[in-house]
């Protein structure tokens, strides 16, 4: 795809068509060409992130409405999702949309930046316990600190960060901690602090090993930080490492993500999160949280500078290799995926904070707190202010900073349940579902035409018998497009 202009469906063919001939061609890629699925590949032609935020359906709610919702259904919760979203970053990223604040200058300056954040979080949270009294008792199964970089905190605020959540908090013998960071800030040192504070699992934004594509991407870090990291992760002995990966970046090619591959296998990484380069705001469709300033590669004339310079887009169609390449060598190194795109080693089972929220049998509460926390219950769901000033001046005021929330109907309540499950490409259970929706079945309407044109189209599977749907190995492809135009 020549990323500069508009792409007509005319495009969008012709970019699919457009594939690496030392790699095999994907087999989507009959299916997304296919006419009677235009609307997929529209879809995956624009981008938007598709099973990360399920928003609702019936805005003008209140804060103080989605407050009440979630303290209901905490009244008798099983494990839920906590965050703490630290939005300080030491430079942004050419694709990044997320909400993050820069903190620069001199060490005590930036140090002195970072605390405040800590500060502010810290004093969110208490807002959170005032304002939904169930919270405190809710069992944490898992706590992640998210960024932005949080492993760019100085010591000192790094400890009373997980302190007040581990003491105003229920975390159970079970609650994983979680935490998020830079591979040239996941310090030897600041390794072992987190293992000291009873942190079992990291996450770093890797996105490539490849050093000119993390040159262009804007990244300050090098491949050999990115081993080094893994490395002195797994000599400190965390349960569970995981790093992302991007795919459909500038300049990069089928043979550097096979390379990326490789590398992946090689140091038996816990889990892996494989994600595409996604350009279309996220505020288009509210399915992720982008900040106030777009990512720089969003700008269409900075995109066709870049291509009048000598640098090169992906196809659509290399990028289908890039991720054909990814699934099937990650299964074939001992991965299984589950939810779509997160990759964990084979009986470590699925992420866990991705398990509370999508699977099936779950989807319990999730609240993230911090600027653009995206919490949800199953009535409503609120996204925390991304601007930094309203942010800090509604917690300096004593409120709870939601920018905004929207409420379920209850058709919304079963759809979302639906997607959720979709997302996990598990099989989705009738049983399940009648049990959670009485008097409704996925082998009736309004689900039975939508899964039988799903089966039409070789995405999906009805299986009476076993009282499940499937999806097939395009479906799974596909399902963040199917569960975001179709559903």
């Amino acid at each position: 795809m020549e990323i500069g202009h508009r792409q007509t469906y005319e495009d969008s063919v012709a970019s699919l068509r457009k594939t690496d001939p030392g790699h095999p061609v994907p087999s989507v890629l009959e299916t997304l060409a296919a006419p009677e699925n235009r609307h997929l590949l529209e879809y995956v032609t624009e981008d938007p992130f598709g099973a990360h935020v399920f928003p609702g359906n019936i805005p003008g709610h209140t804060p103080a409405d989605f407050l009440a919702d979630l303290d209901e259904q905490l009244a008798g919760t099983a494990p839920i999702h906590l965050w703490s979203y630290i939005p300080t970053c030491a430079y942004r990223c050419r694709f990044c949309q997320y909400p993050v604040v820069l903190v620069k200058g001199a060490p005590e300056v930036a140090d002195n930046k970072a605390r405040q954040w800590v500060d502010w979080n810290i004093r969110e949270a208490k807002l959170w316990l005032r304002e939904v009294p169930n919270l405190a008792s809710a069992p944490i199964g898992e706590f992640n600190v998210f960024g932005g970089t949080p492993s760019l905190l100085p010591p000192d605020a790094i400890r009373a960060l997980l302190d007040f959540y581990r003491e105003n908090f229920n975390f159970t013998p079970d609650t994983a901690i979680r935490f998020e960071g830079d591979p040239s800030t996941f310090t030897p040192e600041k390794l072992e602090l987190l293992a000291e504070l009873g942190c079992t699992k990291l996450s770093s934004g890797v996105q490539s090993f490849d050093d000119p594509v993390l040159e262009q991407c804007g990244r300050e870090h090098t491949a050999q930080m990115c081993v080094d990291f893994i490395r002195n992760a797994q000599r400190l002995g965390f349960e569970w490492t995981s790093i992302d990966l991007m795919y459909g970046l500038l300049d990069q090619t089928v043979d550097s993500v096979r390379r990326d591959l490789d590398i992946v296998v090689e140091n038996e990484l816990t889990a892996v999160v494989c994600t595409k380069l996604h350009l279309k705001s996220y505020s288009d469709t509210r399915t992720g949280v982008a900040g106030v300033q777009p990512a720089a590669w969003q700008l269409p004339e900075y995109r066709a500078k870049l291509v009048e310079n000598g640098h090169r887009w992906p196809t659509l169609g290399e990028q289908y290799q890039m991720r054909e390449l990814l699934t099937e060598g990650l299964e074939s190194g001992g991965y299984r995926e589950q939810p779509t795109m997160y990759f964990a080693q084979d009986g470590k089972g699925p992420e866990t904070w991705k398990a509370i929220m999508v699977d099936q049998d779950k989807q319990e509460a999730e609240v993230a707190i911090g600027l653009g926390g995206s919490s949800s219950c199953r009535t409503s769901e609120a996204i925390t202010d991304v601007n930094w000033k309203r942010y800090s001046e509604a917690v300096e005021a004593g409120r709870v900073p939601l920018g905004s929330v929207t409420r379920f109907s209850e058709e919304a309540q079963e759809a979302r349940a639906v997607k959720m499950a979709l997302s996990t490409l598990s099989p989705l259970s009738d049983e399940l579902h009648r049990r959670r929706f009485p008097g409704s079945s996925l082998f009736e309407e309004p689900w039975r035409g939508r899964f039988r044109s799903l089966e039409e189209r070789g995405l999906a599977v009805m299986d009476r018998d076993a009282e499940e749907v499937r999806l097939t190995t395009e479906g799974k492809v596909l399902v963040e497009a199917v569960i975001n135009s179709e559903f």
